[in-house]
């Protein structure tokens, strides 16, 4: 599809409930995980982790929101929502994290502040 407007990714792919992989995962638009995925993450777009989904890796995306558990690292580049029951126990990077009533966190959290070093403002 040519034109489609900035932010209005259609669903590249998804893992559904009971299904397991292991490996590297990279995907544009929007991928989504509702069964266990073990390893690397890497995409410049969203990654939807559902209710059901347990993942444990890397993750380095554009946006992540998340309402089932990951063990592991997340970078994001834009912004990550953690939805009332989720579960993360990871070491998190982003400039926005957005974390509703309900979910749990454990782990180190870098959010907001200044951009990276190497990165010259505007």
């Amino acid at each position: 599809m040519t034109g489609k407007p900035k932010g209005a990714g259609a669903l590249n792919g998804f893992l559904d409930a009971g299904a397991r992989l292991e490996g590297t995962l990279s995907f544009d638009d929007v991928f989504r995980i509702d069964g266990h995925f073990k390893g690397s993450v890497v995409s410049d777009h969203e990654l939807v982790v559902g209710d059901r989904a347990v993942i444990e890796g890397d993750i380095r995306v554009g946006r992540l929101a998340v309402s089932g558990t990951i063990r592991g690292v997340i970078h994001a580049t834009e912004r990550v929502e953690v939805h009332a029951g989720a579960r993360i126990y990871a070491e998190i990077h982003t400039p926005v994290l957005v974390v509703e009533e309900g979910a749990l966190l454990q782990g180190p959290v870098e959010a907001g502040g200044l951009p990276p070093a190497d990165e010259k403002p505007g």
